[in-house]
């Protein structure tokens, strides 16, 4: 598949989704709380729960712990136009919808999202669930290009438009805090 999407430089955050509960719909926010450690506040990903969060919940797929979810729009744009899959980006089940960055490249990285800083921990691979809830043909279209999950480094406040830039290793030296993640 051809991606359209440079493989480094700015990106942009397209649109941005919560789900309140596990398997609920998500439905479309203008800006949501990344809190470091625990995720985005008020989605069903976020850790509520006392002390840090666990690096494993569960068995199989849904042993792996993420705090946000992000694809790439033009991912969305491709499963439509080569596998004739329509899915709008709150079907997606992802956080975030992101433009003009590529995100498979951003696993083991650190990356600014407007003032957070998130860390791609692992590809966001397709699932049954996700076909149950959703439609049947994703796993085969989506397989390696279904996002990232990533962790909240540095909180903050996410909204659409804001730009995602992939920072060089050791950034967070480099990056000083903003007021809305000082205590």
């Amino acid at each position: 598949m051809a991606q359209t999407a440079p493989p480094h430089g700015t990106g942009r955050v397209a649109s941005l989704h919560l789900a309140a509960r596990t398997g609920d719909p998500t439905f479309r926010v203008a800006r949501a709380r990344a809190v470091t450690g625990r995720g985005l506040a008020g989605d069903r990903n976020y850790w509520a729960g006392e002390g840090p969060r666990p690096r494993r919940r569960g068995a199989g797929r849904a042993s792996g712990v993420c705090d946000v979810t992000l694809i790439e729009a033009e991912v969305l744009e491709a499963l439509a136009r080569e596998d004739g899959i329509t899915l709008t980006p709150a079907e997606c089940r992802r956080n975030l919808v992101c433009r003009g960055i590529r995100l498979n490249p951003l696993v083991d990285r650190e990356f600014r999202i407007g003032t957070v800083i998130l860390r791609g921990l692992k590809l966001s691979e397709p699932c049954a669930r996700l076909e149950e809830l959703v439609r049947p043909g994703l796993i085969r279209g989506l397989l390696h290009r279904g996002g990232l999950r990533a962790e909240v480094v540095r909180g903050g406040t996410i909204r659409v438009g804001d730009p995602i830039l992939p920072l060089p290793h050791d950034a967070r030296q480099l990056v000083p805090p903003v007021a809305s993640d000082l205590p």
